[in-house]
């Protein structure tokens, strides 16, 4: 029995996403075309070629103008930016509950809210050794207006947070100040996905609630009825690959009204004056949209939203779903010719409350890491895209590794100032054998069961290879597997 076959004895539910194999032939054959293996959509979506065109038939046949006006261009301009503004709220279903602010990206989108939440000393700052740099960030607005900063601890080994710590710092806040918890709903490092019902939990303790959803809403649906955060942030290349440069805030609109903007711009206030030196600040998502947005690139948000609605989110979700359940357990099962394992996995080892996001070393038959940045440059080779490093999260490198606080203080001082990933993963490696870093790949709208099998090919081909002779090979990409120099 062929690998596919087994595949689908094992997973049957992939055969009911057939028709995303006839929309990859149709809308983004330039993979095969150009040989290529995509595994990072958690880093960035594809695109479908018919979302180019369409945005560029509608640009091609009108004359749009910069929105801050009242003539004909910017006009139509202003009416096809909230045509696209009420297409978002429409499919997150928050329409007349939440306003959409759109952004450069999340990580702008994040920035908001730290400098407009109103912390103050006796507030609190909650967040998840699981979050992206962008959301650990916002600690520094925090710890300037006085308010104090904790971390949730995570599980080890499937990195979940912490649901016993978790209620026991939810319980800690004073509901008379104000209390910001932030966490992701999919982990962009472990694929894990946290419970949206730890929104409800936090708001019943006091807290505002900042979900990123980044990496979760390109295989998920999120209805914010249901979940109801005060506030989401995203990105929409993630989702659907076109238009990069556009993020947006989603925030309730009961919330919206206490944030305060340090700072205001062209574009965000109906009136200011050098001379009286004051200023009024527009109502609403106005107040926040800083300068001119990439109003040519947001119809491009609707277009891919359509996209998406019409491929049907469930359908992505379930091929996702599959693929990643068998290229985990294939990874699992590879061992070197003495039982040692081949792979060491980072997260959930089933598809329990875990996303399309897998994050993996490669240690040889003496259990010595291998170089993740070797194995990004092997798989270049090859001809298939990934993505090594930390991930702008390192939180959950850190638990992963089990880095504790003494590790990281002993690595900063060793390497001094201008420390970076690359010499700190050098010393963590000496110090200790573990790494702070690893290799991640992930699926998307596009993938299929080729990609994968691919992957674990490549995979397999580090068979026996040890960390030096690792670093002296090719990767023979007719029969995908790694061969040692003139081999």
């Amino acid at each position: 029995m062929s690998a596919y076959h087994q595949f689908l004895k094992t997973c049957p539910d992939y055969a009911a996403t057939s028709a995303l194999d006839d929309l990859r032939a149709a809308q983004y054959s330039r993979l095969d075309a150009q040989d290529q293996v995509y595994l990072d959509y958690t880093g960035g979506g594809l695109h479908a070629s018919s979302q180019v065109h369409e945005h560029a038939q509608m640009l091609s046949e009108q004359v749009l103008g910069n929105p801050h006006s009242a003539s004909p261009s910017s006009m139509e301009m202003t009416s096809r930016v909230e045509q696209a503004r009420a297409a978002v709220l429409a499919y997150f279903n928050g329409s007349g509950d939440y306003t959409a602010i759109f952004t450069l990206n999340a990580s702008a989108a994040l920035k908001l809210v730290g400098e407009a939440y109103p912390f103050s000393p006796g507030g609190q700052l909650l967040l998840t050794a699981d979050n992206h740099n962008s959301v650990n960030g916002i600690r520094e607005f925090a710890r300037r207006q006085g308010a104090t900063v904790r971390y949730a601890p995570m599980t080890r080994p499937e990195l979940r947070i912490d649901q016993s710590a978790m209620a026991d710092l939810l319980a800690q806040a004073d509901p008379a100040q104000a209390n910001l918890l932030a966490f992701p709903a999919q982990s962009n490092f472990s694929g894990v996905k946290h419970p949206l019902d730890l929104v409800a939990r936090a708001r019943a303790k006091g807290w505002h609630v900042l979900l990123d959803a980044a990496a979760f809403v390109p295989t998920h649906h999120l209805d914010l009825r249901a979940a109801s955060p005060d506030f989401v942030a995203l990105s929409f290349y993630k989702m659907f690959g076109y238009p990069t440069g556009v993020g947006c805030l989603l925030v309730r609109n009961a919330t919206l009204k206490l944030l305060r903007r340090p700072w205001f711009g062209g574009g965000t206030v109906n009136f200011a004056t050098v001379q009286g030196r004051m200023h009024v600040l527009s109502a609403g998502e106005a107040g926040f949209e800083d300068g001119t947005l990439n109003y040519l690139g947001i119809p491009a948000v609707e277009i891919g939203l359509r996209h998406l609605q019409k491929v049907g989110i469930q359908t992505i979700q379930t091929r996702v779903n599959c693929l990643t359940g068998w290229l985990i357990a294939q990874l699992l099962a590879l061992a070197h010719s003495n039982g040692h394992p081949m792979v060491r996995l980072y997260g959930p080892a089933s598809m329990t409350m875990r996303g399309g996001t897998v994050t993996l070393n490669f240690y040889d038959p003496h259990g010595k890491l291998v170089d993740y940045r070797r194995v990004e440059e092997l798989a270049g080779q090859a001809r298939i895209s990934l993505r090594t490093g930390c991930f702008c999260n390192p939180g959950a490198g850190e638990t992963a590794e089990d880095l504790s606080e003494e590790d990281m203080q002993a690595g900063i001082a060793q390497v001094g100032d201008g420390v970076n990933l690359l010499r700190f993963s050098q010393v963590m490696q000496a110090r200790s054998g573990k790494s702070a870093g690893a290799i991640r790949v992930s699926t998307g709208i596009a993938s299929n069961f080729a990609d994968v099998a691919r992957f674990v090919s490549f995979a397999a081909g580090f068979k026996d290879q040890t960390s030096l002779t690792i670093g002296r090979v090719s990767f023979d990409i007719e029969s995908c597997r790694v061969v040692r120099d003139g081999g």
